[in-house]
């Protein structure tokens, strides 16, 4: 795949849609594109964020540990975008991203990322737009959960306060 091909690609990605057409050329050659097997992680849960990963081919699960081991949160494919939330927030890494099958994406560096969402405005309304819209399912699966916990205790006979104990 060329310069051209990721330039289209990049071009279709709704948080990149607006940014001219030379600046995003320059994004697609400082980006790199690189290859996974499937089981192998693009990153870590807890590594420092040095890229953002836009899903070119292939799968890959976002997986979260937990107390009681890890646990699969999403699968995300072509054309998603992966990685940018802790470039953003310079934070950690919050879950390992690991290729469910064969894997192909563009690493985009952090410091090449965070010119673009510095230098288009649109850029940054569209990642509040897709962060916001991934709080909104969070939340719907945590009132799930909850609901579902709910449930499961009071057909087992406790209460609220009893399961808190």
């Amino acid at each position: 795949m060329g310069l051209l091909q990721e330039y289209e690609l990049l071009r279709k990605i709704a948080m990149f849609a607006d940014i001219e057409p030379g600046k995003l050329k320059l994004l697609a050659f400082m980006s790199e594109r690189v290859a996974f097997d499937a089981g192998k992680a693009l990153c870590r849960q807890g590594d420092p964020a040095d890229a953002a990963y836009l899903i070119l081919e292939g799968e890959a699960d976002i997986i979260v540990d937990t107390p009681t081991g890890p646990i699969t949160v999403a699968t995300l494919g072509a054309n998603d975008i992966v990685g940018e939330m802790a470039i953003l927030c310079d934070v950690p890494r919050t879950a390992t991203v690991q290729a469910k099958e064969r894997l192909v994406v563009l690493r985009i560096a952090k410091d090449s990322f965070m010119r673009m969402v510095r230098e288009f405005p649109n850029m940054a309304v569209s990642i509040m737009r897709e962060l916001a819209h991934r709080l909104e399912l969070t939340n719907n699966q945590l009132r799930t959960a909850t609901s579902e916990v709910r449930r499961l205790q009071a057909a087992n006979g406790h209460s609220g306060a009893a399961a808190a104990e």
